[in-house]
């Protein structure tokens, strides 16, 4: 895959790379240099923050309860009794 930089520095990344990672509009990106190549990376970092502290547990319900529901039961978890 190929991608041309225009004049003022703007490229456009292949829509099946775009795709791969879910790319839409706004997408933050990292840019990294490595010799003589340039990283481009997801942000993944940003995405989780902005979604951090933003979904609240019903009363009495603990992260635990959470993990438990969708992991299942733990070595050495307490059981129900």
């Amino acid at each position: 895959m190929e991608a041309t930089v225009a004049e003022r520095g703007q490229i456009t990344l292949p829509k099946a790379v775009r795709d791969a990672l879910g790319l839409t509009k706004g997408t933050q990106l990292k840019v990294e240099l490595d010799g003589g190549r340039i990283i481009l990376r997801k942000n993944v970092d940003d995405a989780i923050s902005r979604a951090r502290g933003r979904f609240k547990l019903p009363a009495g319900v603990t992260t635990d309860d959470v993990m438990r529901e969708l992991r299942g039961r733990a070595p050495g978890d307490p059981t129900d009794a």
